[in-house]
């Protein structure tokens, strides 16, 4: 939405400079997005006096001036205007300037004379429709000085953006109220008089000649008409011409100018039709039929449905309402006499013709947002009264005005105390009627709190009290509400052990070296087949996704798996080989007979790829079952989770592992997850072509094993003693049960025990193999013996061998 500055100056005083217009239009909710001078085309147009003038050698209509533009030198210009002559002052247009028609002046040679600059006519600067020649000048300016400033030119166009909810600002009188309203001292608006012109009397009255039916009043609620006679349609006056350009629309004729005026003035569209090209010289307002084709003022055939206007003449139609007029009853040079339309139309019918026609006019805009349903009538005689002066018209008497559907009368109830509150003031109940006043609002006490409100008909964003605070905040100012700040207590609340447990997961695994990933709950229908489950798996029972975003999205997910081996496939197939990935989240049991899902958290890895890159000083080797089981050993350390052991997962559960490579992590008893290397057909499901080894642990399991309890151990004084005990045993002793077994001795002086090397071949017999551990004593309160710790060592190798039926290494 542009303005004109000179022109919202008619109907409110504005005293304030522009750029501080600008601001507090911005700040009342209007955005000036852009602020113009309008006559800075004219820059490169100067005062200038012709000092001297002679006719041109090689042509008999052109003279050859020298004329004084304030300059060292005389300026040589060649000018064909009639009423050139010596001692006149006139404006000159020096080289480089680009005149309001777009005429960028050059030097150069007309008929062999050399030219510098332009002497202009009123009608080249844009100031007049004067042509016939230079534009005289009555100034004391001297040469040289800018033609803006000896004329006193000055005119600011702002450019508006308008909020959907604010059509009454989609006019300059609206743009008026909203100034009145924050200006200091405030002021009202002074609207234009419609000064209707004497009716005719040869003419009589209006229902003679014409009449309206609405066959749809929801999608039609008013239409007004008026009739002028004895139009003379031609170019408008140059007043009107201006104001039409000052915000950016074109010129046409004297007739669609009023109308295009008015609608700038107003904001009520308006149409004008050729009264004598009407069939029936009537109009019939009904709703379009699926199919029906109309040709609109674009020469462009457009095919309508039930949902959009038309207007229609005793046989067709003649324009699609609220949008554009049509071709068989536009206003041409002969027509004589016309119908104006001043209409209310439906906001979201307009909305749809305009988008599924693709009709974006000015008129279609103002409609689909809300346009005032009174001011139907004020515009109506306003632009009556302007065409019969600019057109010469003669005006019949009466005006036609269907109104089947009066607008409701809106009353609403606001609280002093609730406003102030709302907003963070202590604004006393006269200040918040005098805010609200100043927007032309309706306001009256009912008692000391509550105040009575209606809103006018052109407010069509106020509906309840809220919208009540927010006018009465934006004309008080926003910069006037001092800034608050919510009390914050002293103490915050702890969050829960839940979150502390995730994000102590999060903090570890990104420290070995993990990135975290994030999947979509939704997962393929046949993820469990990939995962090769058997039929009675739990997993298998998947909830449908009701209005999935794609089939591979369509169930929820019952195991982080198929996520994480899908981020595997998708970084491999972008040569990106190593990774190492953990995902927390949740999984969605199906319950059996209710509606609602179980769902339970999950924390999963994956680790595959190269477990270090080659280098000089060590050979490149890829990740295998140790290395993710001695991140988990290390992360369940970090957690003081000290009794957690290994077991191997029995063939018959492990599904998508490895049989072999699949073990159970179990705390007290309690398997709290399991791990292993995925099997190669499960690879293939999901197009992986490396190694992968990944493990899933249940959140609640794990957070059932980790205490917040801390003991402390004192920092030992005394050295160490190592020992190591090599013994031969069955390949069915597993290395864990000994240790567990030298654990389990009771043996005080026992700090730590590890396996150091498992070998099998010969010179150990088949069936056998060696397996070596290594055990560190220390006595916190003395430096150990050799005797001591001997005898320790014996009884534990001792129990050892008898208990695992082994012997000693040679």
């Amino acid at each position: 939405m542009k303005i004109s500055l000179s022109w919202l100056k008619e109907y409110v005083p504005v005293t304030m400079a522009t750029d501080d217009l600008a601001d507090s239009l911005t700040m009342a909710g209007l955005e000036v997005e852009s602020v113009e001078n309008r006559y800075s085309a004219l820059d490169g147009v100067v005062v200038s006096r012709i000092v001297d003038i002679k006719p041109h050698p090689n042509a008999d209509k052109l003279s050859l001036c020298q004329v004084d533009v304030g300059g060292d030198a005389l300026l040589s210009i060649v000018c064909g205007a009639p009423n050139a002559a010596k001692g006149l002052v006139v404006p000159c247009a020096l080289e480089g300037a680009t005149l309001p028609n777009g005429i960028t002046i050059k030097k150069g040679k007309l008929r062999g004379e050399l030219s510098e600059g332009m002497l202009c006519s009123a009608s080249e600067l844009g100031l007049s429709l004067e042509k016939s020649g230079i534009m005289e000048l009555e100034t004391q300016a001297a040469p040289g000085t800018p033609l803006v400033q000896a004329l006193g030119l000055s005119d600011a166009t702002l450019e508006l953006g308008v909020t959907p909810n604010r059509p009454d600002c989609l006019s300059i009188i609206g743009v008026a109220r909203e100034v009145g309203a924050f200006s200091e001292p405030r002021s009202l608006v002074s609207y234009p008089q419609a000064s209707i012109a004497e009716p005719s009397k040869e003419y009589g009255k209006i229902g003679e000649y014409t009449s309206v039916e609405i066959l749809n009043p929801e999608l039609c609620p008013r239409y007004a008409a008026r009739l002028v006679f004895d139009v003379k349609v031609g170019p408008s006056p140059f007043w009107l011409q201006d104001r039409l350009i000052s915000v950016g629309l074109k010129p046409i004729n004297n007739i669609v100018d009023v109308t295009n005026y008015i609608m700038m003035e107003t904001g009520q569209p308006l149409h004008a039709f050729d009264f004598d090209r009407l069939a029936g010289q009537r109009i019939v307002v009904r709703a379009a039929t699926d199919g029906e084709t109309f040709t609109t003022l674009d020469n462009k055939t457009h095919t309508l449905d039930r949902d959009m206007l038309m207007i229609c003449d005793g046989e067709k139609p003649v324009a699609l309402g609220g949008v554009m007029g049509g071709l068989n009853s536009e206003i041409e040079d002969g027509t004589t006499r016309v119908l104006i339309e001043s209409a209310y139309f439906n906001p979201a019918c307009i909305r749809k013709t305009s988008k599924k026609t693709a009709l974006g006019t000015d008129a279609a805009y103002r409609f689909e947002r809300g346009v005032d349903p009174e001011g139907t009538i004020y515009a109506l005689e306003r632009a009556a009264s302007l065409i019969t002066t600019v057109g010469k018209g003669n005006l019949v008497d009466g005006v036609i005005d269907v109104h089947p559907a009066p607008s409701p009368c809106r009353e609403i109830m606001v609280s002093v105390k609730a406003l102030n509150k709302r907003l963070g003031t202590d604004l006393k109940r006269d200040e918040i009627t005098s805010h609200l006043e100043a927007v032309e609002l309706a306001v009256a006490a009912v008692d000391d709190d509550t105040l009575k409100v209606v809103p006018p008909p052109f407010r069509v964003d106020i509906e309840r009290p809220e919208d009540l605070s927010e006018e009465v905040a934006r004309i008080w100012g926003y910069n006037n509400i001092k800034t608050t700040f919510p009390p914050i207590p002293a103490e915050a609340v702890a969050p829960t052990a839940g979150i502390v447990l995730k994000n102590t997961v999060r903090t570890l695994f990104t420290g070995f070296g993990f990135y975290e990933a994030i999947n979509y709950s939704f997962v393929h229908p046949a993820s469990c087949d990939r995962m090769a489950l058997p039929q009675n798996d739990q997993r298998r029972s998947v909830i449908p996704v009701m209005n999935p975003l794609s089939e591979d999205q369509s169930v929820m997910r019952t195991s982080l798996v198929p996520g994480l081996l899908q981020n595997v496939q998708h970084n491999n197939s972008r040569q990106v080989r190593d990774l190492a990935l953990f995902e927390i989240g949740k999984v969605f049991y199906k319950k059996t007979g209710e509606e609602l899902a179980e769902e339970v958290e999950m924390f999963s890895a994956v680790l595959t790829g190269n477990a270090g890159k080659q280098s000089w000083y060590a050979k490149e080797r890829d990740t295998d079952f140790y290395d993710m089981k001695g991140v988990l050993e290390g992360f369940l350390k970090a957690l003081f989770i000290e009794t957690a052991v290994f077991e191997p997962l029995p063939g018959d559960e492990c599904h998508y592992f490895r049989k072999g490579y699949a073990a159970a992590l179990k705390v007290e008893g309690t398997r709290i997850g399991v791990m292993g290397k995925i099997r190669q057909d499960v690879l293939d499901a999901f197009d992986i072509r490396q190694d992968v080894y990944l493990f899933e642990i249940g959140l609640k399991d794990l957070a059932a094993q980790v205490s917040s309890v801390r003991k402390a151990s004192p920092i030992p004084r005394y050295p160490f003693v190592s020992r190591d005990v090599t013994m031969v045993c069955g390949e069915g002793v597993k290395a864990g049960d000994v240790l567990e077994s030298i654990r389990q001795a009771g043996e005080k002086l026992v700090e730590q025990v590890r396996l150091i090397d498992l070998y099998t071949g010969a010179p150990i017999p088949e069936g056998r193999k060696s397996l070596s551990f290594r055990i560190t004593y220390r006595d916190l309160e003395k430096t150990l013996k050799d005797k001591d710790v001997n005898k320790v060592h014996t009884r534990i190798t001792d129990r050892l061998l008898a208990q695992f039926d082994a012997g000693l290494s040679g």
